[in-house]
């Protein structure tokens, strides 16, 4: 039977992000993944989420939304020593939080330059790998679909599955977004057997709107029937855009047939 967690993201954003973890608890989440959450201290994430009885899961490097900015560097070329630095203040983060995982966020790169950065994200993943203790939190990468993010490194899970290869390490993992799979045209089922053993996190929203997974071109019930049949005991990331409230668009659980 799948568990959720509450992608805070892309739910609550509009509150504080200790307000959200608590309005998560409060709508009956039992765990909690975050984008970015730097601004907050980690020591008072671990408390709210300690006092509230909520697991903390995974975070991502952070990212410059600025005009000169980045949406990552762990594929970047030339930018290894500012990644380290992403790296560093993410392990940093997880460790003193609680957090679980970290996102590392390959970057925008164009595709003539796909080669290099591969390289470039293996070197970085490596090093990364190097800095965890043998409890330390994993690591994961994530494809983005190339319609939301037309100049993000990877947009399809087997290139993701080619660096882990690459990299040769236990804990690197994929991070695998349905939604990004989907929105590729990739078999969603098939892709998830295909790379099972790779894949660390699963997250979901609807195809093609990215909202509440009753909707759209895929049945998220094909996704859960297949990893109970897969034996999955990690959380599913509810990382999708409410089409209004949060509370009110949890019907979504009924539909499906499952529960928080």
């Amino acid at each position: 039977m799948p568990r959720f967690s509450a992608n805070l993201g892309f739910l609550w954003i509009e509150l504080p992000l200790l307000e959200a973890i608590e309005r998560a608890a409060n709508a009956g989440f039992k765990a909690v993944e975050l984008h970015f959450p730097y601004a907050t201290p980690a020591l008072d994430v671990r408390s709210k989420c300690a006092d509230l009885g909520i697991r903390l899961l995974g975070i991502n490097t952070n990212v410059d939304l600025g005009p000169h900015g980045h949406f990552g560097l762990a594929a970047l070329p030339g930018q290894q020593a500012e990644f380290r630095k992403l790296a560093q203040q993410a392990i940093d983060y997880a460790r003193t939080s609680g957090a679980t995982a970290i996102n590392m966020m390959a970057g925008k790169l164009p595709q003539a330059d796909y080669a290099a950065g591969r390289e470039t994200l293996v070197e970085n993943l490596k090093w990364a790998a190097d800095q965890l203790d043998d409890d330390g939190p994993a690591i994961y990468i994530e494809p983005l679909n190339r319609k939301v993010a037309p100049d993000f490194f990877f947009s399809r899970v087997a290139q993701a599955a080619e660096v882990i290869d690459l990299v040769g390490s236990d804990r690197v993992k994929i991070m695998f977004d349905a939604y990004h799979v989907g929105m590729e045209g990739d078999g969603v089922i098939a892709t998830l057997r295909q790379h099972w053993p790779m894949i660390g996190h699963i997250q979901i929203a609807s195809v093609p709107d990215r909202q509440e997974p009753d909707e759209g071109t895929f049945d998220y019930r094909e996704l859960f029937s297949a990893l109970d049949e897969l034996g999955y005991t990690g959380w599913i990331g509810c990382e999708y855009k409410p089409r209004s409230t949060v509370e009110e668009g949890l019907t979504w659980t009924e539909k499906l047939g499952v529960s928080l």
